[in-house]
């Protein structure tokens, strides 16, 4: 028997490799300007009381996640950044990806799958439906929407980003502004 960050498994077991990803739908977003397109719409007042905090509720999990990946779109780098200060994660180390906008399930797919292998612990703010789809189709869920600002945490057993597949994963939490214990 080996005991290693007290979990006990015998010589011969193997331990599943793990990734987490983080899938954080954008804040609630402001319709008010009808002349702005899509991807410049700012964040609402809900979206400016909520952002604040789901990032204290990730803060006090202690994520402390190896890169943090945002659509580039206004309302979901805005919800990046301010999570981000939230958990102590560097604003100007947020990557962005013009691929995770307006993405089917196909396209984050293949976002995640260029992932560096070092990289344990992902964060990605974006857009639905492919968020929820994604993590339906990856931890074979049944969430019927990620609501703005909701936060789904998966487990994925696999080594490589490269491995990431349908149903490689468990989501393990999934919490939203209106979630109250």
């Amino acid at each position: 028997m080996v005991v290693c960050d007290g979990i006990k498994a015998h010589r011969h077991q193997e331990i599943q490799p793990m990734k987490h990803l983080i899938l954080i739908r954008h804040a609630k977003s402001s319709w008010d300007n009808p002349g702005s397109s899509d991807f410049d719409r700012v964040l609402n007042k809900r979206g400016e009381r909520d952002a604040p905090v789901m990032g204290e509720r990730l803060a006090a999990l202690d994520l402390d996640p190896d890169v943090i990946f945002s659509s580039p779109a206004v309302r979901a780098i805005t919800t990046a950044k301010v999570v981000a200060e939230k958990i102590g994660y560097p604003e100007e180390k947020i990557l962005t990806s013009s691929d995770i906008y307006d993405a089917e399930t196909q396209d984050l797919f293949a976002v995640l799958s260029r992932f560096k292998d070092e990289w344990n612990r992902v964060i990605v703010f974006g857009h639905n439906p492919g968020f929820t789809d994604l993590a339906n189709v990856l931890g074979n869920g049944t969430i019927s929407n990620v609501p703005t600002c909701g936060v789904v945490t998966l487990e994925l057993g696999i080594e490589s980003w490269e491995d990431v597949r349908p149903g490689c994963g468990t989501i393990v939490s999934f919490d939203f502004p209106k979630n109250v214990d």
